[in-house]
């Protein structure tokens, strides 16, 4: 049976690897992607994302997608409120548009980009079991239903446990020491207008040493919260979160004392509370040139979410390395070291400023750290 071959393989169909993607097609470049999910719809994609001006919104330009995203913003959603663990105001913000990091939901960014590409770029359901060099720069993917393809360049698009990663590095995600309970309201404004009006038209921040309530409002006038928590990795084994009401009860355990309109950001859940731990690689992770392949996004940097990072990182991360492979035709290997030379002091600098957040975010003068920060950019 002949093995099928791909010019460029990426390896997840997220974000960057979609940038990536689709900025090569702009230059005539085919790529094939392998993403796991069944299907686009396999699952939901998650809550808001603040785009910013000097990273995910270039690699949307580049991509030739950027009128088509803000005609998708979320508007108001950078108005933003930072409360204390008593549900005092201390700092809030509108958004009057002028802003440069305009919010969007990632499922309909996601569609964005998927719906910029040639049908069947993405192979759905196809999830990637290892990966081996073959020499020269080519590598042999195989997946989890037997089958294989090879490659002569291969890119890890896969996330935080990346497949494709031990091919350039040993590293593997660390807990931060934070870990998240996720909760969503739905219908804000007319099922919980209490809620809805705690968290305002944007981003709340509701901090306290160690501890604290972030949620955001989603376009489609949800809420969607997540109770932070400064703790063991354990902390969650202890949880049972087959029973929504228990679960809450032991995670408002950590919030004492707190003001009711908060804990009611957990109470009056729709829907199961979802655990998740917060890994991040070691800040500065990087790894010495490998023939024929390379990593984006998380699978290259995985970072805390505490400043934001994450998603603007892995959408330039893809548009950079498909520029980088454009602009150096029939020289792959120019290309990676290119790309490679860009992406490890920026994404080193964003791990820093993401450790430096949740210092700031959990820290014990909580929230005041954020105030500040808050009170010096807007002058």
């Amino acid at each position: 049976m002949t093995v099928p071959h791909h010019r460029v393989a990426v390896v997840g169909a997220g974000l960057g690897g979609l940038a990536l993607a689709r900025v090569l097609h702009v230059h005539g470049v085919d790529a094939a992607l392998f993403d796991l999910d069944a299907s686009p719809a396999a699952r939901t994609q998650g809550g808001m994302l603040d785009i910013h001006d000097d990273s995910g919104q270039e690699a949307l330009r580049a991509a030739g997608l950027h009128d088509a995203f803000l005609a998708r913003v979320h508007p108001g959603g950078e108005a933003r409120r930072i409360l204390d663990q008593h549900g005092t105001v201390l700092r809030e913000g509108l958004d009057d548009g002028t802003g440069t990091r305009p919010e969007i939901d990632r499922g309909d960014l996601r569609d964005l980009l998927l719906g910029s590409l040639p049908e069947g770029t993405v192979r759905w359901g196809a999830k990637v079991t290892g990966a081996r060099p073959l020499g020269g720069g080519r590598h042999e993917v195989t997946l989890a239903d037997g089958t294989a393809f090879t490659t002569d360049l291969l890119v890890g698009a896969d996330g935080a446990w990346s497949r494709i990663r031990p091919l350039l590095s040993p590293a593997r995600p660390a807990y931060t020491g934070v870990s998240f309970v996720e909760a969503d309201l739905l219908d804000a404004d007319t099922r919980h207008p209490d809620a809805a009006r705690v968290v305002g038209g944007g981003m709340l921040f509701a901090l306290g040493a160690g501890r604290g309530f972030l949620a955001h409002r989603e376009s489609d006038g949800s809420l969607h919260v997540y109770v932070a928590v400064e703790a063991p990795e354990d902390w969650l084994d202890g949880i049972d979160f087959t029973d929504t009401g228990a679960a809450g009860t032991a995670v408002l355990k950590e919030f004492d004392g707190w003001d009711e309109n908060l804990r009611a950001l957990v109470t009056d859940a729709d829907g199961a509370l979802v655990p998740r731990r917060i890994h991040a690689l070691p800040v500065g992770h990087r790894w010495d040139r490998v023939p024929g392949v390379t990593l984006l996004g998380d699978a290259a940097h995985l970072m805390s979410p505490f400043a934001g990072e994450g998603a603007n990182l892995a959408l330039l991360d893809g548009a950079e390395l498909g520029l980088a492979l454009a602009a150096h035709p029939g020289d792959t290997e120019a290309a990676l070291a290119a790309y490679e030379e860009r992406l490890f002091p920026r994404s080193e600098a964003s791990a820093a400023q993401s450790a430096r957040g949740a210092a700031l975010l959990f820290g014990a003068d909580a929230p005041q750290g954020l105030v500040d920060v808050f009170a010096a950019h807007d002058g």
